[in-house]
């Protein structure tokens, strides 16, 4: 399956490649649909349910308006949708019938799966794009009553009434991942089987993501399998827990791992090196250091992890050796960090070049090195003049340390003021661990310093600390409640507000709801965009972009005007002012992930603001622009490519663009690789 979403265009709409043709509407009718569309564009973005306006939407003459109407209430998320939208899983037009399902899904509603269910077994029969869609939503709502419809249709228990089944029951095979204890796993087991690769790989990612103890036998025959993508699912599921937990023999998994570092795809040398270094032996050291000089830098990075996680006096010299030789940035920043938690003489001595370099990325990848030390003086990246540096290690050390320790607690409060916001948020994150009053100044202080910062973290992170105060009984409470939330204003920044929704009712009940958003648009830029990227033909509501990055090539990418148009509208606004020109791709997840769009380079950074998500059909099964997040609606200018089939991804993050040029050196982009341009 490629895709599974409607597209609406003028004309013509289609839907998995099937054109369902639609009379080209005069100029009239056209701008009454915009007129019908703008609101429901509007409503969605401010995240705001308006019961009438939706009702009408939702019955609309238009199939494209209802179609719309349908995919908004399910982004919005407000469970009085469910009732509008469970009567289009029988609309005439199956673009309405399938965005319906995928906005139940959305909502994941409970009175929603019965009639989800008897769609999927009833009369008339669902045309087999929605049904899949069904099965996603019914996966989605989850529960015991879902593993046991699965069981029914995978065992034979119960009949879809789709002529074409298939579809459906290996969407129910792959979705099953997402109902842990209650997944059908017994009836999964003999997909892993079929003589279809298409099944196969949904049997064996599902089974692999649930780590299933009964699939494990299977699991080890999924190694050999002739198809790669196979391959590689069953090698990174075979970590040294779920060997143990099936009851297999740590060394003798691990023996068969050794052997596919050396295979033929690099996408199971990626996963067999990091499923490997879940075993943490040593003996295994020699067996994949060969792999250290693999033509493909990003199995070298694996490598290097690998390797780090094994430990032992070899493993030591092997990454002092890369640490010293001329690769990429991307494979000596992991050998130097592996060294770390492996040789601390050696790695003294490899990082002093690293610590004094000119290059902040060098620095900060010293500074996550030093953090695994044994405790001891002052780290010296605390004063490094970099706050990225000082962020990278401080939250490097905060990872390495549970429990309290005096000596972090006292450079989280140092740093409460620093000037970098990054710094100030990983600092209030250590300092909540502590939970003591006596730093209830400082945090009130620091969070009253966010009100300039271009991203909320640090807000958070001092609201974090705030609310931790406030557990240390009936005194502390009341200060906090007196001194800070009585006086403090209503954050404008409605993810602040969000957060104290969920985690501070007091807070949220003094400052107001996160919902709905004061976006900032006129309805004449709802109607604009409605007519740039919904009632245009394709090639304009799909715009292509050029993405030059050096010495790697160039990747051309359609973006998904009619599936994510605010989504789609931020992004080119960004790049027409050349925001991501000169960036390095920040964070490289060998055979998941490319990321970029963050000017700081460090993960923290952002044009200032945030875009809320525009969750659409488009699935992760090749390559796709999507954007990055820390929680629902926190987007802005950071997306990733995913580099190979990811469908845990899919419905969580929103898709905004396909590339379709260029596919063959995304696995060779590896971390700090820069982008010289990305251009219209």
């Amino acid at each position: 399956m490629r895709r599974l979403l409607a597209t609406f265009v003028l004309g013509a709409s289609s839907i998995c490649g099937e054109s369902l043709v639609r009379p080209a509407p005069l100029f009239a009718q056209e701008e009454a649909i915009v007129e019908q569309i703008a609101p429901l564009i509007a409503a969605e973005d401010a995240r705001d349910f308006q019961p009438d306006l939706f009702a009408r939407g939702l019955v609309a003459p238009d199939s494209l308006v209802r179609g719309i109407a349908a995919l908004a209430a399910g982004r919005i998320g407000d469970l009085r949708a469910t009732r509008l939208l469970v009567p289009l899983l029988a609309d005439p037009d199956s673009t309405v019938r399938v965005r319906a399902a995928f906005a139940l899904g959305l909502l994941r509603d409970s009175t929603a799966m019965q009639p989800l269910i008897d769609r999927l077994t009833g009369l008339p029969a669902l045309d087999a794009t929605t049904a899949v869609e069904a099965v996603t939503a019914v996966a989605k709502i989850g529960g015991p009553a879902t593993g046991a419809f699965f069981a029914g249709v995978l065992g034979g228990k119960a009949v879809l009434s789709q002529d074409d089944r298939e579809p459906a029951r290996r969407e129910i095979v792959l979705q099953s991942w997402r109902l842990g204890r209650d997944a059908p796993v017994a009836e999964i087991l003999p997909f892993m089987d079929d003589t279809n690769p298409a099944v196969r790989w949904r049997a064996v990612y599902t089974l692999g993501r649930l780590r299933a103890a009964g699939g494990a036998a299977r699991m080890l025959v999924a190694l050999h399998d002739p198809e790669p993508y196979i391959r590689s699912l069953a090698a990174r599921a075979f970590t040294r827990a779920y060997a143990q937990a099936a009851g297999l023999s740590p060394a003798t998994v691990g023996d068969l791992l050794a052997r596919l570092v050396s295979d033929a795809s690099p996408q199971v040398r990626i996963n067999a090196l990091a499923a490997i270094g879940s075993y943490h032996d040593s003996t295994l050291v020699s067996r994949i250091a060969p792999q250290l000089e693999d033509p493909i830098p990003n199995v070298q990075v694996a490598a290097a992890d690998a390797i780090g996680n094994l430990g032992g006096g070899e493993a030591g010299k092997e990454l002092e050796r890369l640490v010293a030789g001329k690769g990429p940035f991307a494979v000596k920043r992991a050998a130097l960090v592996a060294l770390a938690g492996v040789d601390s003489a050696r790695f003294a001595a490899a990082s002093v070049r690293w610590q004094q370099s000119t290059d902040w990325r060098e620095r900060a990848a010293a500074a996550e090195g030093a953090a695994a030390q044994p405790p001891g003086p002052k780290p010296w990246f605390l004063a490094d003049r970099d706050g990225r540096v000082v962020a990278a290690g401080l939250q490097a050390w905060a990872a390495t340390v549970s429990g309290p320790d005096p000596a972090l607690f006292a450079a989280g409060r140092q740093l409460l003021a620093h000037p970098d916001a990054g710094v100030r948020s990983v600092a209030a994150d250590i300092v909540s661990r502590a939970a003591d009053p006596a730093d209830f100044p400082a945090l009130a202080a620091m969070y009253a310093r966010t009100a300039h910062d271009s991203f909320p973290d640090a807000a958070i992170s001092a609201l974090k600390g705030l609310v931790a105060i406030r557990t240390n009984g009936p005194g502390a409470r009341a200060r906090v409640d007196r001194e800070f939330l009585q006086t403090t204003p209503r954050p404008a920044d409605y993810l602040v507000r969000r957060w104290a929704e969920e985690q501070w009712p007091e807070a949220a009940a003094r400052w107001g709801p996160a919902y709905p958003v004061a976006t900032g648009r006129s309805m004449q830029e709802y109607r604009d965009l409605v007519r740039t990227f919904i009632t245009r033909t394709d090639s304009l509501a799909r715009p292509k972009i050029t993405i030059e990055t050096e010495q790697r090539g160039s990747i051309r990418v359609e973006l998904l005007g009619p599936d994510a148009p605010l989504t789609v509208a931020n992004f080119l606004r960004l790049v027409d002012r050349h925001f991501f020109d000169g960036n390095r791709w920040h964070r490289v997840v060998p055979n998941f992930v490319v990321q970029d769009g963050d000017p700081r380079g460090d993960g923290f950074g952002g044009p200032g603001g945030a875009i809320r998500d525009e969750i659409n059909m488009n699935r992760y099964d090749g390559p796709l622009l999507g954007m990055a997040l820390s929680g629902p609606d926190t987007g802005a200018s950071q997306w990733f490519i995913n580099l190979t089939a990811q469908p845990h991804l899919d419905g969580t993050y929103t898709a905004f663009g396909r590339v379709v040029e260029g596919t063959g050196i995304m696995a060779r982009i590896t971390q700090g690789d820069l982008i010289r341009t990305i251009h219209r």
